[in-house]
């Protein structure tokens, strides 16, 4: 029996998508396939066994099949003579042929039952048999060595939505519509709080019958795992059927449609036609790597709709391309990350850095995690945004000096500039260009607060002002490192910052590049990516314009100037030793 449900097809939750992992997600979902697969090539039997102890495929290759497709409410079939159930009959289907014969489609309407309409549930009921013989066991032509078939839901059943708990902070509403859709949403929630779950029905638009071209001649007792629960045995002589695969690998979630009451008819696509042995067992192995990550954690619902919608819809070249660079990334996103905490730990100096902009860094990372927090984020997005806020915040031990103070009852943290940062003009300029730049980022945050607050609908005030927040970070991102900017313009010299560590990141920006044109992400993500090639483009001219100052300090506490004065004193040193020896 189906799970009850309420018959209304509910409104979906809008969640805001945050940027998916692509390299990493797709790297992993990759590396468990090829492992299933050649696991079970390499550890099957190798032995060869007698004819006697071997099962095989009863059909030949190139074998003449007929079909009858049928549709019912019932999951056992035997109303063979129905005709308003067969939906679908073809003839002279060549098996395990490559080839336009050997692949049919059709497309029509179904008009649904009152009782699908409720709830309801209808199978497909698919049979094969040799040309000329019948599927139906009471006739008296039929052969069960020739005939054999398979049974597949043609309705699926998902939990219903969430109600969306956001509503208006301010008790306004854009229209009368929105005012009946929160009071229902709010009735829906309260009567959910007793932990039951609705379940809704959706119709499959498209269903593909695929016959597995399969003539391998498998040990009797030892047929690999991954095939076993997919073969359909003959009990007299132990030999197989066909395979019939079910192939919904690229439907869609967003392509299923919700059944009610107000459903009249329903469109249905169907096709038959051969499958390779490998291209099904990939198939396999990715939903299966799929089920994996989503119950580690890693991977939430509707993820894996991405990454297959980015091979549908996308261009294969640009696929190829991005694939290939998406390894780049991830080493590109190594090296920065190496080469930034080698900065931090080394650095002697704050001359020419700016303090404010590591501790906005660390407040925006911040902001960016309690958001993914309040979202249901998976918990290995938040783990990296967590440990990404560790690390800014150790990165603000290394630009300031930080005490904790026990003269009261709580002890407090106090922050204390290091001398090479407000013993020269760097703390100065620092100062003089965040005073500057606040203005213009509190008035852009009041701006984006009160007009989010106006005109969008959020969970609490605490949501509120985590998503402004947010937004500006994703918005206005780019502010913070003006104060750098200014500070290399004022000190005409950029031999201070971490350029290795810049580099690196300034690659990852053109890959994201990439990633903007074919992944979907939010608008405000993509801004963000042409923000910062922006910025570093300014980086980039300011080093080519101001020259090397061999002067200034660099990342580990030595000037250039020092190191020609060692070396000479070194080569003086030497000298004086060998005219000693002589």
């Amino acid at each position: 029996m189906a799970p009850p449900a309420a018959g209304g097809g509910g409104g979906r939750q809008q969640q805001q998508q945050q940027p998916p992992g692509f390299g990493q997600t797709i790297t992993g979902i990759i590396r468990i396939a090829v492992f299933w697969y050649f696991a079970s090539k390499f550890f099957s039997p190798k032995k060869p066994l007698e004819p006697s102890l071997q099962i095989s495929n009863l059909f030949e290759k190139g074998e003449v099949l007929d079909m009858w497709f049928y549709l019912s409410e019932h999951e056992k079939f035997n109303a063979f003579g129905n005709e308003d159930a067969l939906v679908w009959h073809e003839t002279s289907i060549p098996y395990a042929v490559w080839g336009p014969e050997s692949t049919r489609s059709l497309s029509f309407k179904y008009y649904p039952s009152e009782a699908l309409k409720h709830n309801g549930s209808l199978y497909a009921h698919v049979f094969f048999a040799r040309s000329g013989y019948p599927p139906d066991p009471s006739d008296p032509e039929y052969q069960p060595l020739a005939a054999f078939g398979g049974m597949h839901s043609v309705v699926i059943y998902m939990p219903k939505s969430k109600a969306d708990k956001r509503r208006s902070l301010l008790g306004a509403t854009v229209s009368e519509g929105a005012t009946v859709s929160e009071v229902v949403d709010e009735a829906q929630d309260d009567a959910n709080d007793d932990g039951t779950v609705e379940w809704v029905s959706y119709w499959k638009p498209n269903i593909t019958v695929n016959l597995v071209d399969d003539f391998t001649r498998y040990p009797k007792n030892a047929v690999p795992p991954n095939i076993d629960p997919y073969m359909n045995l003959e009990p007299k002589t132990g030999n197989y059927y066909p395979t019939i695969f079910f192939n919904e690998f690229w439907l869609l979630r967003d392509k299923l449609i919700p059944i009610n009451d107000t459903v009249m008819d329903l469109p249905l696509h169907l096709e038959v036609g051969p499958i390779s042995m490998t291209k099904w067992q990939m198939f396999l192995q990715i939903d299966q790597s799929f089920q994996i990550h989503r119950s580690y954690g890693s991977m939430l619902e509707g993820e894996a709709d991405e990454l297959k919608r980015v091979f549908l819809e996308g261009n294969p070249y640009l696929l190829v391309i991005t694939m290939v660079v998406s390894l780049f990334h991830s080493i590109f996103d190594f090296l920065a990350f190496k080469n930034d905490i080698q900065f931090w730990n080394k650095n002697k100096s704050m001359e020419g850095l700016s303090a404010k902009s590591v501790v906005v860094s660390f407040i925006s990372q911040l902001i960016v995690f309690l958001y993914l927090l309040d979202n249901d984020t998976s918990w290995m997005i938040l783990a990296s945004s967590g440990i990404g806020c560790c690390i800014e915040f150790w990165k603000i031990g290394k630009a300031m000096h930080i005490e904790i103070d026990r003269s009261g009852k709580i002890p407090k943290l106090r922050f204390r500039d290091r001398e090479s940062y407000s013993g020269n003009k760097t703390k100065e300029y620092d100062d003089l260009a965040m005073k500057y730049l606040s203005y213009v980022l509190f008035f852009l945050v009041a701006c984006s607060s009160v007009y989010s607050l106006k005109y969008e609908r959020h969970k609490s005030w605490y949501s509120w002002i985590l998503s402004s927040l947010t937004s500006c970070v994703y918005m206005f991102g780019f502010i913070m490192m003006c104060p750098q900017l200014f500070i290399n313009y004022k000190l005409k010299s950029v031999a201070h910052l971490p350029w290795r560590q810049m580099t690196y990141k300034f690659l990852n920006t053109i890959i994201d590049d990439l990633f903007a044109f074919v992944i979907k992400m939010p608008t405000l993500h993509r801004l963000s990516v042409f923000r910062d090639d922006v910025i570093f483009l300014i980086y980039l001219y300011q080093r080519w314009v101001y020259p090397v100052d061999k002067k200034r300090v660099n990342e580990f506490g030595f000037a250039g100037e020092d190191e020609n004065q060692a070396s000479a004193t070194a080569e003086i040193t030497d000298a004086a030793e060998g005219e000693k020896k002589n």
